[in-house]
């Protein structure tokens, strides 16, 4: 298991702050050293408000954002102008406020567009090998957002079911999702433990019991949240509502 910390913050406001804070330094950190990066956002009230925190950030506006490119470890299999597509909340929230240049967005097709849910995920694992590594077709992300459901849940990836075991694909297709809509795409866990950082944001006192589940030790076919871990480490941001399960010896006070 690689290193993973949990960072409790008062509230939902202070939290976003927070975690907008460090990754405006990371991705400053990393571009300023000239190479391209590869950032997964997560959907949800929580990545919004970061990525709005994010633009609203007062180094935001020296970042070289052409080097940073954008991924979407799950997205909803909805007409792009949707309310629930991940995208597109992303993009009012930070993308097309900092003017992240559009080959950099690399969103997963939508209904409408020719192509079918198995089609649309299929052409999404193709997108993600054009930016593969030596060691698997799809780019190492530097920093990959995750959110956590009530039940668990992370990216696409429910509990007790098939997709969350499956390891010999990059994305799958969902159908039939318990949460709606019920047609989605989806990273698998490969693709998301790849990643150097793995960065959970949690708030609300509806996540304290899955994140006590997860940091319990949990089994990941049952608690998906509990099978990502970062390659450099994990970190779990959360409020202390969502906190409420949470040891007190597993909270870095000083991170």
């Amino acid at each position: 298991m690689t290193d993973r910390r949990v960072v409790v913050l008062p509230d939902k406001a202070q939290l976003a702050e927070n975690v907008a804070n460090r990754f405006v330094g990371k991705i400053a950190q990393l571009t300023q050293e000239g190479r391209t990066v590869h950032v997964s956002l997560t959907g949800g009230s929580m990545g919004s408000a970061v990525l709005q925190a994010t633009a609203e950030h007062g180094w935001a506006g020296n970042i070289d954002w052409s080097l940073v490119h954008f991924w979407w470890s799950d997205e909803r299999f909805v007409p792009r102008d949707d309310a629930e597509r991940n995208a597109g909340q992303a993009r009012a929230a930070l993308l097309d406020r900092v003017g992240v240049p559009a080959e950099n967005v690399h969103e997963p097709a939508a209904t409408g567009e020719e192509l079918t849910l198995d089609e649309a995920a299929d052409a999404y694992a193709a997108e993600l090998a054009r930016f593969g590594t030596a060691e698997h077709p799809w780019p190492a992300f530097d920093v990959c957002f995750l959110g956590v459901g009530p039940d668990g849940h992370i990216a696409s990836l429910f509990p007790d079911r098939g997709e969350v075991l499956v390891v010999d694909r990059a994305v799958l297709p969902v159908r039939e999702s318990p949460k709606p809509p019920p047609e989605r795409i989806t990273f698998t866990l490969p693709v998301i433990n790849s990643s150097a950082h793995i960065w959970m944001v949690v708030a609300g006192a509806d996540k304290a019991s899955a994140l006590g589940l997860m940091l319990a030790g949990a089994g990941h076919a049952g608690v998906p949240a509990a099978g990502a871990e970062g390659t450099a480490g994990t970190i779990v941001f959360v409020d202390r509502e969502a906190a409420a399960h949470v040891p007190e010896d597993l909270i870095d006070p000083d991170y």
